[in-house]
């Protein structure tokens, strides 16, 4: 590659274009004090820089640019993917203002599997690989590892101590004692026991843990034949937290290795949340939040992005043979090309998943949307959104205590009402109460409404410092009037009484709020302080309830409900009991889960599913 560099005393645009070649390269732009104001990248470096200096169509980003250039320096590479990989480069090196910026230089994180020859043991590593090590991963970040660490040892107890300490141990140490080592050190197993345990563990890490599950099946039933029912139920309890990682990795399929993008935007802040798949598993995922302009979209976002993230040696990250991102991606074709010239494997792109791919991406997307949210709230204060509600509502001051009632049931049956508390320090679930509401007509919100409020403020058991500023009530102006007929009856006074309703789309924002003694609703923006407060409080207060619903409603459910499923018989119904380890842990699992099982089609898995996802 060749580097051409102007520094004239004052920079001249069309001197500069003149002399600027037409091959692939970078160009970089420099401020009046020498620093880097951008890089970029170009297949035609004259055609592209030709596209900052013309007079008009400029974005308001591109604009202020150009108006503090001074001098550019260009740098002539060989090929187009070579301009990619070094364009990475010197934005990771200066950091450029005007730069969508990736803020994380680490190198992803490992499991490793030492040589011990008869009890290796199982450790995190983070850095260049050495030779006589069994490597798994990478990993998205330390946590993912740690977690994955801290369920291999209670599956499978293999040993995380240093040699040394391993070689000077003459009784078993603490972690024999928790039940997360098998004490090899002092031989309480033997080398075939624990190699098998290493055996297992190794299958776990490769995504294999159907294997694991039928080994453990086998195991049990020979255990309770011989009336060895200790360790009949330790194979017991494998099968049950197997069943249990597998629900919560959220993925079922027959392998696959990707890595997932989604992005997520909102008041100039941007969220890349990056889901990764490896051997069909979910290793973890991980958000960014890369420093962006405020003209930015999301695959300009994606484009800046993934270079940086890829081509980052230090971080020695892996390049998948799939990429999954929920927008469609800038200058796509030339990532691709580069990311297999490096990768020397196939890769393919799509921002329009099917099956797995398509569940592995909302997944994501969720993950993006829900990260930005708690990032965006972390800059606002409980106290300015109380401080924003008592302007909307004229108060003398903060309120020091509300408290939120609503209402859950499923057609009539099993009705429960919520009251949650909040005050200067946010959510008080110390305080939070639920009241199963009987004596009623079905499906009558009202009357549950009118009774919930009655027990809670009942006089007889009212206790000083328990009297809320603001309650709010889930619901309309028929809920809300239910809450002044109590208050009436109760004289009760002093307490500010309004009701927050859904719009007819359903969609945040667009809520409705009633306040006791108005004629005309609250006018509150969608992005008022005050809404957002109130949007939080009436959801937490649903979350409540529909918790106490399903409580309530499972323990006057005695029946089983696998007898009541067509095409599941005796010895199906133990064959299901034995895979996931009991009835609690069938329950949580999914379809696809159901479908591993031997004999189970998918049309009577879903049967399945849908019958436990209603007990």
């Amino acid at each position: 590659m060749t580097s051409e560099t102007h520094l004239p005393a004052t920079f001249d645009p069309k001197h500069f274009l003149k002399t600027a070649a037409s091959s692939p390269g970078i160009y970089q732009m420099f401020g009046a004090k020498g620093e880097v104001l951008y890089v970029g990248k170009a297949r035609n470096l004259q055609k592209r820089l030709a596209s900052y200096f013309r007079k008009t169509g400029l974005t308001p980003k591109t604009a202020s640019l150009v108006s503090q250039i001074q001098h550019v320096e260009v740098i002539v590479t060989h090929t187009e993917n070579e301009a990619l990989i070094l364009e990475s480069n010197l934005i990771k090196k200066f950091k450029p203002r005007y730069n969508i910026l990736l803020r994380d230089d680490k190198g992803y994180p490992y499991i490793i599997l030492t040589h011990h020859k008869d009890f290796p043991r199982l450790e995190f590593y983070r850095g260049l690989k050495k030779t006589g090590y069994r490597y798994f991963g990478p990993y998205p970040s330390s946590i993912a590892v740690r977690q994955t660490l801290n369920i291999l040892q209670k599956l499978f107890k293999i040993r995380n101590c240093t040699d040394t300490f391993f070689n000077n141990r003459t009784r078993p140490c603490l972690q024999y004692q928790i039940k997360r080592c098998t004490a090899p050190c002092v031989q309480l197993i033997d080398i075939a026991g624990y190699q098998e345990n290493v055996r297992h563990a190794i299958l776990f890490l490769e995504g294999k843990n159907q294997t694991i599950i039928d080994d453990s099946v086998k195991k049990m039933e020979q255990a309770s034949q011989q009336h060895d029912f200790e360790k009949a139920a330790h194979y017991r309890d494998q099968i049950t937290y197997l069943r249990q990682v597998q629900q919560q990795q959220a993925v079922a399929t027959k392998g696959g290795e990707a890595d997932v993008f989604a992005v997520a935007m909102e008041h100039g802040m941007a969220c890349v949340q990056i889901l990764t798949i490896h051997a069909g598993r979910v290793l973890g995922s991980k958000a960014y939040f890369p420093v962006i302009n405020e003209h930015s979209n999301e695959s300009e976002i994606l484009a800046a992005f993934l270079p940086q993230y890829y081509f980052n040696d230090e971080a020695g990250r892996r390049i998948p043979g799939q990429i999954v991102a929920s927008h469609a991606i800038e200058d796509e074709a030339w990532i691709k090309q580069t990311l297999i010239e490096q990768a020397k494997h196939k890769v393919t792109f799509t921002n329009r998943p099917l099956g797995d791919r398509a569940r592995w991406l909302q997944m994501t997307l969720n993950n993006a949307q829900n990260t930005l949210k708690i990032r965006l709230a972390d800059r606002t204060t409980v106290g300015q959104r109380l401080q924003a509600l008592r302007a909307i509502l004229k108060l003398e001051k903060n309120p020091q205590r509300i408290e939120c009632f609503d209402i859950s049931h499923s057609h009539g049956e099993a009705t429960v009402a919520s009251c949650v508390v909040f005050d200067e320090q946010g959510p008080q679930k110390k305080e939070y109460r639920r009241f199963n509401i009987t004596g009623i007509t079905a499906n009558d919100d009202y009357a549950a409404i009118h009774q919930a409020l009655s027990r809670r403020f009942n006089p007889a058991k009212m206790v000083e410092g328990k009297t809320p500023d603001i309650l709010i009530i889930d619901g309309g102006k028929g809920q809300l009037k239910q809450a002044e007929k109590v208050f009436a009856e109760l004289g009760i006074t002093g307490i500010t009484l309004l009701s927050i309703a859904k719009g007819t789309t359903r969609k945040p924002g667009l809520e409705t709020v009633y306040l006791s003694g108005q004629s005309i609703t609250l006018d509150l923006a969608s992005d008022s302080l005050a809404l957002h407060l109130l949007q939080q409080i009436r959801d937490e207060a649903h979350r409540f309830a529909i918790t106490g619903h399903r409580q309530q409603r499972a323990k006057t459910r005695h029946q089983s409900v696998l007898q009541q499923i067509p095409g599941v018989g005796a010895k199906r119904r133990r064959e299901l009991l034995q895979q996931f380890g009991g009835l609690q842990e069938l329950k949580r699992s999914s379809v696809e889960e159901l479908t591993k099982i031997p004999g189970i089609s998918k049309a009577l898995a879903e049967r399945i599913y849908e019958a436990l996802k209603n007990i």
